[in-house]
Protein backbone atom coordinates (compact mmCIF):
# COMPACT_ATOMS: atom_id res chain seq x y z
CA UNK A 1 0.00 0.00 0.00
CA UNK A 2 1.24 3.46 -0.89
CA UNK A 3 0.87 5.47 2.34
CA UNK A 4 2.25 8.73 0.95
CA UNK A 5 -1.08 9.98 -0.49
CA UNK A 6 -2.64 9.30 2.93
CA UNK A 7 -0.04 11.43 4.70
CA UNK A 8 -0.23 14.28 2.20
CA UNK A 9 -3.53 16.12 1.49
CA UNK A 10 -5.17 14.55 -1.57
CA UNK A 11 -5.42 17.77 -3.55
CA UNK A 12 -1.79 18.63 -2.89
CA UNK A 13 -0.70 15.12 -3.84
CA UNK A 14 -2.64 15.24 -7.12
CA UNK A 15 -1.19 18.66 -7.93
CA UNK A 16 2.32 17.38 -7.27
CA UNK A 17 1.87 14.29 -9.45
CA UNK A 18 0.31 16.42 -12.19
CA UNK A 19 3.27 18.82 -12.11
CA UNK A 20 5.74 15.91 -12.18
CA UNK A 21 3.91 14.34 -15.11
CA UNK A 22 4.00 17.66 -17.00
CA UNK A 23 7.74 18.03 -16.40
CA UNK A 24 8.37 14.47 -17.59
CA UNK A 25 6.32 14.80 -20.80
CA UNK A 26 9.32 15.79 -23.00
CA UNK A 27 11.23 12.74 -21.78
CA UNK A 28 8.21 10.48 -22.33
CA UNK A 29 7.95 11.85 -25.85
CA UNK A 30 11.65 11.31 -26.57
CA UNK A 31 11.62 7.74 -25.25
CA UNK A 32 8.47 6.81 -27.15
CA UNK A 33 9.92 8.37 -30.31
CA UNK A 34 13.16 6.35 -30.13
CA UNK A 35 11.24 3.14 -29.41
CA UNK A 36 8.82 3.73 -32.29
CA UNK A 37 11.74 4.52 -34.61
CA UNK A 38 13.55 1.27 -33.87
CA UNK A 39 10.27 -0.65 -34.22
CA UNK A 40 9.71 0.94 -37.62
CA UNK A 41 13.30 0.15 -38.65
CA UNK A 42 13.08 -3.50 -37.61
CA UNK A 43 9.62 -3.84 -39.16
CA UNK A 44 11.17 -3.34 -42.60
CA UNK A 45 12.45 -6.93 -42.45
CA UNK A 46 10.61 -8.42 -39.44
CA UNK A 47 6.96 -8.91 -38.48
CA UNK A 48 5.75 -5.61 -37.02
CA UNK A 49 3.53 -7.36 -34.45
CA UNK A 50 6.10 -9.94 -33.40
CA UNK A 51 7.29 -9.97 -29.81
CA UNK A 52 10.84 -10.36 -31.08
CA UNK A 53 10.53 -7.10 -33.00
CA UNK A 54 9.36 -5.27 -29.90
CA UNK A 55 11.94 -6.99 -27.68
CA UNK A 56 14.80 -5.95 -29.99
CA UNK A 57 13.35 -2.43 -30.16
CA UNK A 58 13.44 -2.26 -26.35
CA UNK A 59 17.04 -3.51 -26.33
CA UNK A 60 18.13 -0.93 -28.94
CA UNK A 61 16.28 1.83 -27.07
CA UNK A 62 18.07 0.94 -23.83
CA UNK A 63 21.46 0.83 -25.55
CA UNK A 64 20.83 4.21 -27.18
CA UNK A 65 19.94 5.85 -23.87
CA UNK A 66 22.90 4.29 -22.04
CA UNK A 67 25.24 5.43 -24.82
CA UNK A 68 23.95 8.99 -24.52
CA UNK A 69 24.57 8.85 -20.75
CA UNK A 70 28.25 7.85 -21.07
CA UNK A 71 29.53 11.46 -20.61
CA UNK A 72 27.56 11.71 -17.36
CA UNK A 73 28.92 8.35 -16.28
CA UNK A 74 32.50 9.49 -16.96
CA UNK A 75 32.01 12.68 -14.93
CA UNK A 76 30.50 10.71 -12.08
CA UNK A 77 33.37 8.22 -12.03
CA UNK A 78 36.04 10.92 -12.25
CA UNK A 79 34.46 12.88 -9.40
CA UNK A 80 34.18 9.78 -7.24
CA UNK A 81 37.78 8.90 -8.08
CA UNK A 82 39.01 12.36 -7.02
CA UNK A 83 37.14 12.06 -3.74
CA UNK A 84 38.75 8.68 -3.17
CA UNK A 85 42.23 10.06 -3.86
CA UNK A 86 41.92 12.71 -1.13
CA UNK A 87 40.44 10.17 1.28
CA UNK A 88 43.64 9.82 3.37
CA UNK A 89 43.90 13.61 3.76
CA UNK A 90 40.24 13.86 4.76
CA UNK A 91 40.71 11.07 7.30
CA UNK A 92 43.74 12.87 8.75
CA UNK A 93 41.63 16.00 9.20
CA UNK A 94 38.95 13.99 11.01
CA UNK A 95 41.55 12.58 13.40
CA UNK A 96 43.01 16.03 14.02
CA UNK A 97 39.84 18.13 14.30
CA UNK A 98 37.23 15.46 15.13
CA UNK A 99 36.51 17.15 18.47
CA UNK A 100 35.73 20.49 16.76
CA UNK A 101 33.05 20.01 14.10
CA UNK A 102 33.12 23.64 12.99
CA UNK A 103 36.89 23.63 12.49
CA UNK A 104 36.68 20.23 10.80
CA UNK A 105 34.12 21.60 8.33
CA UNK A 106 36.29 24.61 7.56
CA UNK A 107 39.43 22.56 7.03
CA UNK A 108 37.55 20.02 4.91
CA UNK A 109 36.15 22.73 2.64
CA UNK A 110 39.64 24.21 2.40
CA UNK A 111 40.97 20.79 1.35
CA UNK A 112 38.28 20.47 -1.33
CA UNK A 113 39.17 23.90 -2.67
CA UNK A 114 42.91 23.23 -2.75
CA UNK A 115 42.46 19.89 -4.49
CA UNK A 116 39.79 21.19 -6.88
CA UNK A 117 37.26 18.58 -5.72
CA UNK A 118 33.48 19.05 -5.52
CA UNK A 119 31.69 16.40 -3.39
CA UNK A 120 28.39 17.07 -5.17
CA UNK A 121 29.94 16.44 -8.59
CA UNK A 122 29.77 12.66 -8.08
CA UNK A 123 26.07 12.81 -7.11
CA UNK A 124 24.79 15.26 -9.73
CA UNK A 125 25.30 13.00 -12.79
CA UNK A 126 23.46 10.19 -10.99
CA UNK A 127 20.55 12.51 -10.17
CA UNK A 128 20.38 13.68 -13.78
CA UNK A 129 20.14 10.07 -14.96
CA UNK A 130 17.18 9.22 -12.74
CA UNK A 131 14.47 11.05 -14.75
CA UNK A 132 15.65 9.34 -17.94
CA UNK A 133 15.52 5.88 -16.40
CA UNK A 134 12.11 6.62 -14.87
CA UNK A 135 10.76 7.78 -18.23
CA UNK A 136 12.03 4.57 -19.86
CA UNK A 137 10.40 2.47 -17.17
CA UNK A 138 7.02 4.21 -17.21
CA UNK A 139 6.70 4.43 -20.99
CA UNK A 140 7.27 0.68 -21.29
CA UNK A 141 5.10 -0.10 -18.26
CA UNK A 142 2.15 1.93 -19.54
CA UNK A 143 2.48 0.63 -23.09
CA UNK A 144 2.49 -2.96 -21.86
CA UNK A 145 -0.77 -2.19 -20.01
CA UNK A 146 -2.36 -0.62 -23.10
CA UNK A 147 -2.01 2.93 -21.77
CA UNK A 148 -0.22 5.22 -24.24
CA UNK A 149 2.39 7.44 -22.65
CA UNK A 150 4.54 9.76 -24.72
CA UNK A 151 3.65 11.69 -27.87
CA UNK A 152 4.50 8.96 -30.39
CA UNK A 153 2.41 6.34 -28.60
CA UNK A 154 -0.45 8.74 -27.87
CA UNK A 155 -0.70 9.57 -31.59
CA UNK A 156 -0.29 5.92 -32.68
CA UNK A 157 -2.64 3.80 -30.52
CA UNK A 158 -2.23 0.87 -32.92
CA UNK A 159 1.40 0.58 -31.84
CA UNK A 160 0.35 0.41 -28.20
CA UNK A 161 -2.09 -2.39 -29.05
CA UNK A 162 0.63 -4.20 -31.00
CA UNK A 163 3.10 -3.98 -28.10
CA UNK A 164 0.52 -5.06 -25.57
CA UNK A 165 -0.46 -8.22 -27.48
CA UNK A 166 2.91 -9.17 -28.97
CA UNK A 167 4.22 -12.55 -27.85
CA UNK A 168 7.74 -13.91 -27.42
CA UNK A 169 8.37 -17.60 -26.75
CA UNK A 170 4.64 -18.00 -26.24
CA UNK A 171 4.41 -15.26 -23.58
CA UNK A 172 2.80 -11.87 -23.99
CA UNK A 173 5.33 -9.08 -23.67
CA UNK A 174 2.88 -7.19 -21.43
CA UNK A 175 2.23 -10.14 -19.09
CA UNK A 176 3.60 -10.58 -15.56
CA UNK A 177 4.82 -13.58 -13.56
CA UNK A 178 2.29 -12.87 -10.80
CA UNK A 179 -0.47 -13.86 -10.19
CA UNK A 180 0.11 -17.51 -11.04
CA UNK A 181 -3.11 -19.31 -11.90
CA UNK A 182 -1.48 -22.00 -14.03
CA UNK A 183 2.19 -22.34 -14.92
CA UNK A 184 2.78 -21.35 -18.52
CA UNK A 185 5.20 -19.67 -20.95
CA UNK A 186 4.71 -16.31 -19.20
CA UNK A 187 5.92 -17.64 -15.84
CA UNK A 188 8.83 -19.50 -17.44
CA UNK A 189 10.11 -16.52 -19.43
CA UNK A 190 9.57 -14.08 -16.57
CA UNK A 191 11.43 -16.37 -14.18
CA UNK A 192 14.36 -16.67 -16.59
CA UNK A 193 14.57 -12.88 -17.03
CA UNK A 194 14.32 -12.26 -13.26
CA UNK A 195 17.04 -14.83 -12.56
CA UNK A 196 19.32 -13.35 -15.22
CA UNK A 197 18.93 -9.72 -14.15
CA UNK A 198 19.47 -10.51 -10.45
CA UNK A 199 22.54 -12.62 -11.27
CA UNK A 200 24.01 -9.85 -13.42
CA UNK A 201 23.37 -7.31 -10.64
CA UNK A 202 25.09 -9.56 -8.08
CA UNK A 203 28.14 -10.09 -10.31
CA UNK A 204 28.39 -6.34 -10.97
CA UNK A 205 28.39 -5.49 -7.26
CA UNK A 206 30.77 -8.33 -6.41
CA UNK A 207 33.17 -7.22 -9.16
CA UNK A 208 33.21 -3.70 -7.73
CA UNK A 209 33.86 -4.81 -4.15
CA UNK A 210 36.57 -7.37 -4.91
CA UNK A 211 38.45 -5.54 -7.63
CA UNK A 212 37.94 -1.78 -7.38
CA UNK A 213 37.79 -0.94 -3.67
CA UNK A 214 40.84 -0.19 -1.47
CA UNK A 215 41.50 -2.47 1.54
CA UNK A 216 40.48 0.20 4.06
CA UNK A 217 37.04 0.43 2.43
CA UNK A 218 36.43 -3.28 3.06
CA UNK A 219 36.49 -2.96 6.85
CA UNK A 220 34.26 -1.17 9.32
CA UNK A 221 30.51 -0.43 9.45
CA UNK A 222 30.32 0.91 5.88
CA UNK A 223 31.86 -2.28 4.52
CA UNK A 224 29.30 -4.36 6.40
CA UNK A 225 26.49 -2.30 4.89
CA UNK A 226 27.92 -2.80 1.42
CA UNK A 227 28.09 -6.55 1.98
CA UNK A 228 24.47 -6.54 3.09
CA UNK A 229 23.50 -4.59 -0.04
CA UNK A 230 25.40 -7.12 -2.15
CA UNK A 231 22.81 -9.74 -1.21
CA UNK A 232 19.84 -7.50 -0.40
CA UNK A 233 19.53 -5.76 -3.78
CA UNK A 234 19.26 -8.97 -5.84
CA UNK A 235 16.59 -10.25 -3.43
CA UNK A 236 14.65 -6.99 -3.83
CA UNK A 237 14.99 -7.30 -7.62
CA UNK A 238 13.65 -10.84 -7.51
CA UNK A 239 10.68 -9.93 -5.30
CA UNK A 240 9.78 -6.83 -7.33
CA UNK A 241 10.32 -8.58 -10.65
CA UNK A 242 7.30 -10.86 -10.28
CA UNK A 243 4.96 -7.84 -10.68
CA UNK A 244 6.80 -6.25 -13.63
CA UNK A 245 5.76 -6.88 -17.28
CA UNK A 246 8.11 -8.95 -19.41
CA UNK A 247 8.82 -5.96 -21.69
CA UNK A 248 10.12 -3.98 -18.73
CA UNK A 249 12.13 -6.99 -17.51
CA UNK A 250 13.84 -7.04 -20.94
CA UNK A 251 14.78 -3.39 -20.47
CA UNK A 252 16.02 -4.06 -16.95
CA UNK A 253 18.16 -7.02 -18.01
CA UNK A 254 19.65 -5.02 -20.87
CA UNK A 255 20.58 -2.04 -18.69
CA UNK A 256 22.09 -4.37 -16.05
CA UNK A 257 24.22 -6.09 -18.70
CA UNK A 258 25.33 -2.67 -19.98
CA UNK A 259 26.28 -1.57 -16.47
CA UNK A 260 28.28 -4.75 -15.87
CA UNK A 261 30.17 -4.39 -19.16
CA UNK A 262 30.78 -0.67 -18.66
CA UNK A 263 32.08 -1.26 -15.15
CA UNK A 264 34.37 -4.08 -16.33
CA UNK A 265 35.92 -1.81 -18.99
CA UNK A 266 36.44 0.92 -16.38
CA UNK A 267 37.99 -1.38 -13.78
CA UNK A 268 40.19 -3.08 -16.38
CA UNK A 269 41.53 0.09 -18.00
CA UNK A 270 41.23 2.83 -15.36
CA UNK A 271 40.93 1.25 -11.90
CA UNK A 272 40.85 3.17 -8.64
CA UNK A 273 44.26 3.60 -6.93
CA UNK A 274 45.29 1.22 -4.16
CA UNK A 275 43.00 -1.59 -5.31
CA UNK A 276 43.66 -5.12 -6.61
CA UNK A 277 42.56 -4.02 -10.07
CA UNK A 278 45.06 -1.14 -9.97
CA UNK A 279 47.94 -3.48 -9.17
CA UNK A 280 46.95 -5.70 -12.09
CA UNK A 281 46.75 -2.66 -14.36
CA UNK A 282 50.22 -1.47 -13.29
CA UNK A 283 51.68 -4.87 -14.17
CA UNK A 284 50.04 -4.80 -17.60
CA UNK A 285 51.33 -1.30 -18.32
CA UNK A 286 54.90 -2.20 -17.30
CA UNK A 287 54.70 -5.34 -19.44
CA UNK A 288 53.88 -3.08 -22.39
CA UNK A 289 56.86 -0.82 -21.62
CA UNK A 290 54.71 2.06 -20.33
CA UNK A 291 55.02 4.11 -17.15
CA UNK A 292 51.82 3.60 -15.09
CA UNK A 293 52.61 6.55 -12.81
CA UNK A 294 52.88 8.93 -15.76
CA UNK A 295 49.61 7.64 -17.21
CA UNK A 296 47.83 7.97 -13.85
CA UNK A 297 49.17 11.51 -13.39
CA UNK A 298 47.91 12.51 -16.83
CA UNK A 299 44.46 11.13 -16.08
CA UNK A 300 44.30 13.02 -12.81
CA UNK A 301 45.38 16.24 -14.56
CA UNK A 302 48.29 16.84 -12.22
CA UNK A 303 49.55 20.43 -12.23
CA UNK A 304 53.26 20.82 -12.89
CA UNK A 305 54.75 23.46 -10.63
CA UNK A 306 57.17 25.92 -12.27
CA UNK A 307 60.80 25.67 -11.25
CA UNK A 308 61.83 27.96 -8.38
CA UNK A 309 63.39 31.29 -9.43
CA UNK A 310 67.10 31.33 -8.46
CA UNK A 311 68.08 33.82 -5.77
CA UNK A 312 69.61 37.11 -7.01
CA UNK A 313 73.38 37.16 -6.56
CA UNK A 314 74.90 40.67 -7.15
CA UNK A 315 78.52 39.41 -7.04
CA UNK A 316 77.73 36.93 -9.79
CA UNK A 317 76.10 39.67 -11.83
CA UNK A 318 79.19 41.87 -11.34
CA UNK A 319 81.48 39.11 -12.48
CA UNK A 320 79.38 38.61 -15.62
CA UNK A 321 79.55 42.34 -16.35
CA UNK A 322 75.77 42.70 -16.35
CA UNK A 323 73.49 45.08 -14.55
CA UNK A 324 70.46 44.52 -12.37
CA UNK A 325 68.32 45.90 -15.19
CA UNK A 326 69.60 43.44 -17.77
CA UNK A 327 69.13 40.57 -15.34
CA UNK A 328 65.53 41.59 -14.75
CA UNK A 329 64.97 41.91 -18.50
CA UNK A 330 66.39 38.50 -19.24
CA UNK A 331 64.21 36.94 -16.59
CA UNK A 332 61.06 38.56 -17.89
CA UNK A 333 61.77 37.37 -21.41
CA UNK A 334 62.62 33.78 -20.43
CA UNK A 335 60.17 31.09 -21.55
CA UNK A 336 57.43 29.99 -19.19
CA UNK A 337 58.24 26.98 -17.03
CA UNK A 338 57.13 23.56 -18.24
CA UNK A 339 53.49 22.88 -17.49
CA UNK A 340 52.36 26.53 -17.58
CA UNK A 341 50.96 28.75 -20.27
CA UNK A 342 52.23 32.13 -21.41
CA UNK A 343 50.08 33.98 -18.85
CA UNK A 344 51.19 31.76 -16.00
CA UNK A 345 48.13 29.54 -15.90
CA UNK A 346 48.80 25.87 -15.32
CA UNK A 347 47.96 23.45 -18.09
CA UNK A 348 45.69 20.71 -16.85
CA UNK A 349 44.85 17.55 -18.72
CA UNK A 350 41.09 17.36 -19.14
CA UNK A 351 40.90 14.05 -20.92
CA UNK A 352 38.57 11.53 -19.32
CA UNK A 353 40.29 8.28 -20.21
CA UNK A 354 38.02 5.56 -18.89
CA UNK A 355 38.22 3.05 -21.69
Amino acid sequence: MNLLPMLVPLGLWEDFMGLLNTIMQPLYGAVSGVLVFFHWLLSTFMDADSGWTWALSIVLLTMTVRTALIPLFVKQINSARNMQLIGPKAKALQEKYGHDRERLGQETMKLYKEEGVNPMASCLPLLLQMPIFLSLFYVLLNASEGKPLGYFFETNPDLVYSLQHATIMGAQISARFWPVTTWGPTQTLALILIALMTTVLFITQLQLMRKNMPPEALTGPMAQQQKMMLYLFPVMYAIGGVNIPIGVLIYWLTTNLWTMGQQYILIHNNPAPNTPAYLDWEERMRAKGKDPEAIAAKRRGVRKRPAATPDYDPTKVARQGTTRTSTTSSRSSSPAPAGSSANGADTISTSAEWT
